[in-house]
């Protein structure tokens, strides 16, 4: 084996070598047959969204740029920008080439469109029902570590406020955000007989700008421990952390009352109450009124997928210098363009350079296919990973769940 790790090496995906076996031998099909030269589009989309989804994030179009770009290949790439928020059946990018050029290429634009547009639209999600609190993705730990900044970078464009995994953070711009585990305690524990110590160390040797947030479940109940941080760190205290293990769980909604109740009783009103482990939807559903923030790890980490796929919709006629709508059965042949209301996601998906009908206010609808590559080149540039979220958290104003 020559890697430690079985991940694919930038170059192996660059060179269209992270593929399914049958795309590499259609190439040699099409070139022995004299095909190499069939024009076609190919337009990527989602037939049915997961259970429940009224919509999802189109994520992971700025490395299937990257790859366009850095490999130079011959093609043309439509897309919407990089976070919108699309429907089943809606073109959300569309590549334009020689088949052969780019059909090894199917594999790993879909596996990066796919993860990335899962891994954002769960993060959405949670976000939106969230509110105003904060959700930190905790989810490093859940994912092989050669994807942890990917899987971070999806969560934190879907809305998430912060990232834990430290790579990530770095690549994205931000500073991690994190606590501090149940070892810390047990070791101080175990060397002193006092956990607390754990809490008054960290306070000590951590930086003024990292938050102090302690986790309050380790060996006592949680309201006792949430005052021993409280009355150890006073104003210091940033927040807490509730990390009940699942098999003494309980009803976290009441304990996370109790403790909020017992910290205000005392005067404690500014520490914020940060809750872990196992958090879904629901979850956040139920819990939003008790906490101030939210670590949400495995369920944006390993998301329903958004199952996008590819399929040829058009192909170029030389003789008569037109495009040709042609696709496999079940499917919309054609080029198309899809036009959005703004301030909405009220959507037309209607053929390449026909008219949409006008917004109800009269208005004219914003188309959200643009060309991002024109034959191997840039032609708009991605905006920042802050940007990206921003304009989720726009739309996510106006998404229903």
């Amino acid at each position: 084996m020559d890697r430690l790790f079985y991940t694919a090496r930038d170059e192996e995906i660059i060179n269209g070598e992270a593929t399914d076996i049958y795309f590499m031998r259609i190439v040699e099909v099409l070139k022995a047959a004299g095909l190499d030269k069939v024009k076609v589009r190919a337009e990527f989309h989602v037939v049915n969204l997961p259970r429940n989804y009224k919509w999802a994030v189109f994520a992971g179009l700025k490395e299937v740029v990257n790859i366009a770009v850095t490999k130079e290949l011959p093609i043309t790439i439509y897309a919407m920008p990089e976070g919108t928020l699309f429907k089943a059946n809606e073109p959300i990018m569309v590549v334009e080439g020689n088949y052969v050029d780019f059909a090894v290429y199917e594999t790993t634009f879909l596996g990066i469109l796919r993860h990335y547009s899962s891994v954002a639209s769960k993060a959405a999600r949670i976000k939106k029902l969230a509110g105003n609190k904060s959700c930190i993705f905790f989810g490093a730990r859940v994912v092989h570590p050669a994807i942890q900044p990917m899987v971070d970078r999806a969560s934190y464009i879907g809305g998430c406020d912060g990232v834990a995994g430290v790579i990530g953070a770095r690549l994205i711009g931000i500073r991690p955000s994190g606590t501090m585990p149940h070892a810390l305690m047990i070791v101080f524990r175990h060397a002193s007989g006092d956990h607390t110590l754990a809490w008054a160390w960290f306070d000590k040797v951590m930086p003024s700008d990292v938050p102090r947030i302690v986790l309050v479940d380790t060996f006592f109940d949680e309201r006792e421990e949430s005052m021993m941080a409280a009355k150890l760190l006073g104003d210091r205290l940033y927040g807490v952390r509730l990390d009940t293990p699942s098999s003494r769980r309980g009803n976290m909604e009441a304990i996370a009352r109790e403790v909020r109740w017992t910290l205000d009783l005392a005067g404690y009103r500014n520490v914020k109450i940060l809750i872990s482990g196992g958090v879904d939807e629901d979850d956040v559903v139920r819990l939003r009124d008790v906490a101030d923030m939210f670590g949400v790890g495995t369920s944006i980490a390993f998301p329903p997928s958004v199952d996008i796929s590819m399929d040829i919709v058009e192909a170029y006629d030389e003789k008569s210098g037109r495009w040709v709508p042609i696709t496999k059965r079940g499917k919309l042949p054609g080029f198309k363009q899809v036009y959005r209301c703004r301030g909405t996601l009220d959507d037309q998906v209607v053929p390449w350079g026909v008219e949409p009908a006008p917004c109800p206010d009269g208005s004219k609808p914003v188309p959200l296919l643009r060309k991002f590559v024109d034959n191997g080149r840039a032609v708009e540039s991605i905006p920042s990973d802050q940007e990206i979220r921003n304009y989720v958290l726009e739309q996510l104003k106006y998404a229903e769940i």
